[in-house]
């Protein structure tokens, strides 16, 4: 076997679970229509107001969820079985993308209707981005984890690039409608893989029974534990100030490179096709390590100071490739770090505070990257988002490559053994 193909075959190792294997291609489905649906909502929104301000605030609301009841997300996804449920959130989600296509096609749509089904949407995804993320871990188990995590972050980066382009040719030869209603029935290939898929090739995990505290005993519990505790910070810090990249972008090219519309679509193509590579290189290593998270973090923050400082166009186009790669090995290796010291029972809760951190900081970081971008220079917004990544990593370095304690000695490691009960939280008062 060359080195080529044995990376390959590393890179793509756990598409040889057949249940991942179907919610992957699932999800390549409908992670596509989701980014017609997010340029078709866009669209609508401009044109019913005209105002760019408009569409940064139906934005606003789709993430606004997750920043004050992210966490409840996570209490849910711990207490229900996980398979079933994405079923009902899956089919929550197409059922508001058909309702915005049918108010369009008719002409009736309205921007307070759009906000509203906006906001709906993110309470929709509070839920559903626990889910997805701590069920990855029941289809592939521990040693395939990271790989699985990375492949889905190509699925993203790579339908970042397709659903725009499709969703930019529906709208100019159909209209803004069928963009929504795309999306709606992409959302049928998920669900349709979560219902083939074998439940005695899972690792599945005991719902919690339902008790007072839970909440605050996910939270007490990620704070007790470095080994989670550290990642949540670092991207509650990174994810409010880096990754603004539909902020921080769109300025760099119009007001630092004069590059236009045009510009900021090669910008975005260049970091999202260097996320693609990060992740397929990401899926043939091993598990991440701390020192590997803290390296990632790095990395990240230079070559984003890289982009900022680029002193030409082409220049930047190339550090915003490796930005691309970066970040996607930095989310990676922090969404695996998490997964594998959490307790099977916590993992739910856990990852919920993930979003909030990643997901819940857009509507603090976003404006305040625009304002400083507007105010000061785009190459300084785009250099705090590095700097604070740069620093971040410093700071957590110690705390990294501290020697973790396992979190979870009781998850199991076979898919068709019964998953032992783990001990309870203590009861708390909410």
């Amino acid at each position: 076997m060359t080195f080529l193909a044995r990376e390959a075959d590393r890179a793509f190792r756990s598409l040889r679970v057949r249940n991942y294997r179907l919610f992957f291609v699932g999800q390549i489905i409908s992670v596509s229509g989701t980014w017609m649906q997010s340029v078709g909502q866009a669209w609508l929104v401009l044109k019913l107001t005209g105002s760019g301000a408009a569409v940064g605030g139906v934005f606003a609301l789709q993430t606004l969820p997750f920043l004050f009841v992210g966490a409840w997300g996570g209490v849910i996804a711990d207490r229900v079985s996980r398979r079933r449920f994405l079923v009902v959130t899956q089919s929550a989600a197409a059922v508001l993308a058909a309702i915005l296509g049918a108010l369009t096609l008719t002409g009736t749509v309205q921007l307070w209707m759009v906000m509203t089904l906006a906001f709906m949407l993110g309470c929709v995804n509070v839920v559903d981005l626990p889910l997805r993320q701590a069920f990855v871990m029941e289809m592939v188990g521990k040693d395939t984890l990271t790989n699985a995590i990375s492949l889905n972050s190509v699925i993203m980066n790579g339908a970042r690039v397709v659903g725009p382009a499709l969703a930019g040719l529906t709208i100019a030869w159909l209209g803004i409608a069928p963009t929504f209603f795309a999306n709606a029935t992409s959302y049928v290939a998920v669900i349709a893989a979560l219902l083939m898929i074998r439940s005695t090739d899972l690792f599945p995990t005991v719902p919690v029974a339902r008790a007072r505290g839970q909440l605050r005993a996910g939270i007490a519990y990620v704070w007790r534990n470095p080994a989670l505790r550290t990642p949540l910070l670092m991207m509650a810090v990174i994810g409010t100030f880096a990754y603004e990249f539909t902020v921080s972008l769109p300025l760099l090219a119009q007001f630092t490179f004069h590059a236009g519309a045009a510009g900021f679509g090669v910008m975005s193509s260049m970091l999202g096709a260097g996320a693609v590579v990060g992740g397929l290189i990401t899926a043939s290593r091993g598990r991440p390590t701390g020192r590997g998270l803290g390296i990632a973090a790095i990395a990240f923050g230079v070559l984003m100071l890289l982009a900022a400082g680029a002193p030409t166009y082409p220049l930047a186009l190339l550090f915003l490739a490796g930005t691309g790669m970066a970040s996607v090995t930095y989310a990676a290796f922090s969404n695996s770090t998490l997964q594998l010291n959490s307790d099977p029972q916590m993992r739910g809760r856990v990852m919920a505070l993930y979003a909030v951190a990643f997901m819940g900081s857009a509507p603090i970081g976003g404006p305040l990257v625009g304002w400083i971008g507007q105010v000061a220079n785009p190459r300084v917004a785009l250099a705090m988002g590095g700097a604070s990544a740069v620093l971040t990593g410093i700071a957590a370095w110690r705390s990294l490559t501290k020697k973790a304690t396992p979190a979870s000695p009781a998850y199991r490691t076979s898919p068709r053994q019964p998953a032992p009960a783990q001990p309870q939280p203590a009861s708390q008062p909410s």
